[in-house]
């Protein structure tokens, strides 16, 4: 019985110590992303892109920064890149403009920032970190997001430095398509503006920093074609976005379904409520997504390391960098 015991203590420990402990995880946007529609070329600037946020969260980790740092750090360097729907690579509102959301929640205190609807803020992300430290606030909009961003030394910017080509000619084939239907707005409409361009995503990050604690941040452009000022999940806390001290979660997909399931607090709440372990708990939502007839992806982070990246769609940008920075990108399903 002795020697059973002792060879199970030491098996404990093997495996154990076989686990990888995650300290940030990505995402780039989930959709219809095949090897097929995949050049070469483009996959190689999606994993540098991918290496090169990873590489810029885990610095801020790895030099004892908070949590909420090395979200900031991974997303501007996505927000930067046309590659994702978000800030210089947003998509077009209907009438031909980039509107951008973003939000940040921090686990240990439960603190959350957010904005929407933005025109002029350089890094969405930023500003979102901004109401989260210095309002009273959590979400601020439109133009008044813009003037609190501003008066709190943001980079403003010209709304044509978010202007690509990619994302205009993908607006027009839409537009084009609506004037192939009835001018009436119906679910069909709202389906094909996202199907059209769901490829090109959302970003989001979570981090776990060497004190523990845990942040999670999403990043936007939103909806291609959408109209009447549309806000998605991205800024949403509960919906697109959440982190406690046990968990943290950042979404991409169709929005409206990650608003009504409230993707992300429902997992947290698996968790605590349901003794759920977090691959369980997150799958399980994604799971319901696709029951409401929603599709998209989220990236989740423990407080013990372990990540979780479901999706439904056919595939994700992802990746993750472990404590000893080993970095893992994924695309394909």
């Amino acid at each position: 019985m002795k020697n059973f015991s002792v060879l199970l203590l030491l098996f404990t420990f093997i495996f154990s110590s076989a686990q990888k402990k995650y300290v940030l995880v990505i995402h780039g946007g989930a959709g219809t992303i095949t090897r097929e529609n995949m050049t070469a070329e483009k996959e190689k600037a999606y994993r540098a892109k991918l290496t090169e946020a990873l590489t810029a969260g885990y610095a801020e980790i790895k030099k004892g920064s908070s949590s909420v740092e090395a979200v900031a750090a991974a997303i501007v360097i996505m927000e930067d890149s046309p590659l994702f729907n978000a800030g210089k690579g947003a998509v077009f509102t209907s009438d031909g403009k980039n509107e951008l959301d973003a939000s940040i929640m921090y686990g240990k205190d439960l603190s959350a920032g957010a904005i929407a609807g933005v025109h002029t803020i350089k890094n969405p992300i930023k500003a979102a970190i901004a109401v989260m430290q210095k309002s009273a606030h959590v979400m601020l909009a439109g133009s008044g997001a813009e003037i609190f961003a501003k008066e709190n030394g943001l980079e403003i910017v010209d709304p044509k430095y978010f202007w690509t080509k990619d994302r205009w000619d993908g607006m027009q084939k839409l537009k084009k398509k609506e004037t192939e239907k009835t001018p009436k707005i119906s679910q069909n409409s709202i389906e094909d503006s996202y199907l059209i361009d769901q490829k090109f995503g959302t970003v989001g990050a979570v981090a776990l920093d060497k004190n523990g604690n845990i942040a999670a941040g999403t990043s936007t452009g939103g909806m291609s074609n959408k109209k009447f000022g549309r806000i998605g999940d991205s800024p949403i806390i509960g919906a697109g976005t959440y982190a406690n001290d046990q968990v943290g979660i950042s979404g991409t997909g169709w929005g409206e379904f990650f608003i009504r399931s409230t993707a992300a607090r429902t997992i947290a709440a698996k968790m605590e409520y349901q003794n759920k372990d977090l691959k369980t708990a997150a799958q399980e939502t994604i799971d319901q997504i696709e029951k409401m007839g929603g599709d998209g992806g989220l990236i989740a982070l423990d407080k013990d390391g372990n990540i979780a990246m479901p999706f439904n769609t056919a595939g994700m940008y992802r990746g993750a960098v472990t404590e000893n920075r080993e970095i893992e990108i994924e695309i394909y399903k």
